[in-house]
């Protein structure tokens, strides 16, 4: 079992920034991928961002890159998602996500077994 704790949500301003934080407990994560997803009212769970725990490869959803970034403490074993340039778009629940295996994709929900409880992120026009 993986648990995940999610922190660093709130409400900024159009333009503003915030970092998310995923605290990992439980198992050794150095096979791991950690993904990030959001939710929005009305809308399926979507691909925000996600890295490989051994390598530090990092993948992006379109919508997000070159103003999100993932990253990795091994020490800590937490992850981080720096959001920069936040729109109001960007509203939503972000989840952490734990995948135990990597089956070659990163992108769907079905390829994490262990979820965070979200936590909200509001920007304000």
């Amino acid at each position: 079992q993986v648990q995940l704790v999610e922190s660093g949500g709130g409400l900024v301003q159009a333009g503003g920034s915030l970092r998310l934080s995923c605290a990992a407990s439980g198992r050794t994560l150095s096979s791991y991928i950690m993904g990030w997803f959001r939710q929005a009212p009305g809308k399926e769970r979507e691909f925000v961002a996600a890295i490989m725990w051994s390598g530090g490869s990092t993948y992006y959803a379109d919508s997000v890159k070159g103003r999100f970034t993932i990253s990795r403490d091994n020490a800590k074993n937490t992850v981080y998602l720096q959001m920069n340039s936040l729109k109001p778009e960007d509203t939503a629940v972000y989840y952490c996500a734990a995948g135990s295996r990597y089956s070659g994709t990163v992108y769907h929900a079905w390829d994490y077994d262990y979820w965070g409880q979200g936590t909200q992120v509001t920007v304000s026009s």
